[in-house]
């Protein structure tokens, strides 16, 4: 399958891409590698997790139905989900819910999935990046406090005050913040 090419490094992006999602750090992320959407339209999918389905296949899975309820003949969507072990964790809709995932994340090992689907007409590509990230000790009523959370997997931000308590990060950055960058600049250009 060919896409239109993706712009170089300098020179900007004439492509009538459209990014189906409503994260502003997905618009960031790309304009970052000098990537501009023609049209940014959010798609409106159910988001629950299916019984019993791994986090990969949640990530994958979203992701290809995002770019497949957008209309247009070029699409790039993208879901985040972090989880402990098999669970995904929710995103942070509320203080109550941001609160338990930071508990269940103090002072522990998770990993934060993307999933990337491009879409070209009914071709679709859809790929799955991980990062392992381990956080210290938090101090949950100091990070609640930031808002940072609000609609944020895992109910955190990595870009934000979210990095005084990160120890360590094994893999993509911009994953956790919410693109696989240099994976998704590959996809693009396939």
């Amino acid at each position: 399958m060919t896409f239109p090419k993706v712009a170089s490094s300098s020179a900007r992006n004439s492509v009538s891409l459209i990014l189906a999602s409503a994260s502003p750090r997905r618009l960031q992320l790309l304009a970052s590698i000098n990537i501009t959407p023609a049209h940014i339209i959010p798609p409106n999918i159910d988001e629950t997790p299916h019984k019993g389905e791994l986090p990969l296949d949640y990530a994958k899975r979203v992701a290809t139905e995002k770019a497949h309820a957008v209309e247009g003949d070029f699409i790039l969507a993208a879901d985040t989900v972090v989880a402990l072990g098999r669970r995904i964790l929710p995103k942070g809709e509320d203080e109550a819910t941001a609160r338990e995932c930071l508990k269940l994340l103090n002072n522990r090992r998770h990993k934060v999935i993307t999933g990337v689907c491009v879409r070209k007409g009914d071709k679709s590509m859809t790929i799955a990046v991980t990062t392992l990230v381990q956080f210290g000790l938090i101090d949950i009523d100091v990070y609640i406090a930031t808002k940072e959370w609000d609609g944020k997997a895992g109910a955190y931000a990595i870009q934000g005050a979210a990095a005084e308590f990160t120890k360590m990060i094994r893999g993509s950055y911009t994953n956790v913040v919410g693109l696989p960058v240099h994976e998704t600049a590959k996809l693009l250009r396939k």
